[in-house]
This record gives structure tokens, sequence and C-alpha cells, in this order.
């Protein structure tokens, strides 16, 4: 055990490029997954806050139900639109990166849209008023809110990408696991552990530990409150 963390802590010293190659591609999946999750959970979260139609109830609370969405269903609905059987078999992106941000951007997408509803109701009903009566329409209004509370959205995005560069599961399924092409973090080291392949999987697994330690680092050093709403329209 001495020498496979003697190892582990080599290739991280050293910059291993075998390494190096799996840590970026991970972030890169994440990253872009987080951003394509972003760009629709927002929007979706700030319409379902203000947006009242009936079965809004039934659709948020479908919203709220897949946050426990777990990560190889979302890898199994991904692998069938993606296979040569299924809809969109032709675009041959199944056992490529694109597949893995694909079932990453789906997972997070729940999370960002759940959250940023709850963080939008409770903002307009604390000052909300104030932009409609200026005359600004529900879902400007909703939009406005979520760049005034831009620090608790932060937040989210943060948490969104914490989940997303830590799942193994739908990356496994719609990236096959492929030395130097979809191999991640997680996939790796679960392929190194069941091989007996210790120091690789302790390497990228401080890694990962580091990366969500900076996550929650992150989380905790954000400011805790944001400018009143009077002081932001001031």
């Amino acid at each position: 055990m001495s020498e496979s963390l003697a190892l582990a802590l080599q290739l991280i010293t050293q910059a291993d490029t075998q390494l190096l190659g799996i840590v970026s591609l991970s972030l890169r999946v994440s990253l872009t997954a987080c951003v394509l999750g972003a760009l629709l959970g927002l929007l979706a979260g700030a319409w379902l806050a203000v947006a009242r139609f009936p079965g809004h109830g039934l659709l948020v609370w479908l919203v709220n139900t897949l946050l426990a969405l777990p990560a190889v269903v979302v890898g199994l609905l991904v692998y069938l639109l993606l296979s040569r059987s299924g809809p969109l078999g032709s675009w041959g992106l199944l056992f490529t990166p694109t597949a893995m941000v694909f079932a990453q951007a789906i997972l997070v997408l729940p999370l960002i849209a759940a959250l940023s509803r709850r963080l939008v109701h409770d903002s307009l009903a604390q000052g909300g008023y104030q932009l409609r009566s200026l005359g600004a329409g529900a879902l400007t209004a909703a939009l406005l809110m979520l760049l005034h509370e831009r620090l608790a959205v932060v937040t989210v995005l943060l948490t969104a990408f914490g989940r997303a560069i830590a799942e193994v599961g739908a990356v496994m399924i719609v990236g096959g696991n492929i030395a130097g092409v979809t191999r991640v973090m997680t996939t790796t080291i679960a392929l190194e552990t069941s091989k007996g392949d210790l120091p690789l999987a302790l390497a990228l697994g401080a890694v990962l530990l580091g990366v969500v330690g900076l996550i929650n680092a992150a989380i905790a050093l954000l400011p805790t409150r944001e400018p009143a709403m009077s002081e932001a329209m001031a």
C-alpha cells in the first residue's frame, strides 16, 4: 500500500502525461456540460418560478423528483438515443466526449432548474414587486432576480459542476471508457482499481478530491449576503 501511495504521489508531482490527459478531459467534459445545463436550467428555473398554467405544480414536482435521477438511468437513456438503432444514431456520437457532455448536461439540468426556481421564487417574494411596478414582465423580472442573486447562482453552478465531475455511471455507459478518448477520472479509477493498478487510481482519486475540495472552498468563501434590492436598484 505504501508503495502504491508513493507511486501515486510521483505521478502527481511529475505531472504524468496520462494523468494530465485524463484530468484535462474530465474538466472539459464537466465544464461544457455545466455550461449547457446552466443555459437551459437557469431559464427553465426562472420560467417555472413565474409561470402559472394547468399542471404547473406537477411539472415542478417532476423537476424536483429528477434531482434524485440516478446517473446510470441518464446514461441508459442517452445510450438509447445515440445508439445505431436510436433516433440520433446517425450522428455517430456514441462513445465520444460529446456523448459524455450530453449525458452530464442532462444530469445537472434538473438540479440547476430546481434550485434556481426556488431562488427566483424567494427573491421575487422579497422584492420583485418593485420590478413589476416598473413595468417589467414576469419572466424579465425573474431573469433580473437571477442576475441580482448572482452569488447564489454561482453556488448553484458550482454544486452542479461538483455533481457532474464526480459521477461515473452515465459517462461509463455512453463514453465506453476508451483510453485516450473517453477515459475520465471517475471511470479510470473504477477500471484501474478493478485491474489492481492502484497508483494511477490513487493519483486520480487525490486529484478528484482536490477538485471537489476546491469547489466546496469556493462555495464557502462566497459572500453570504447580496446587496438589498433597494440598493441594487438605486
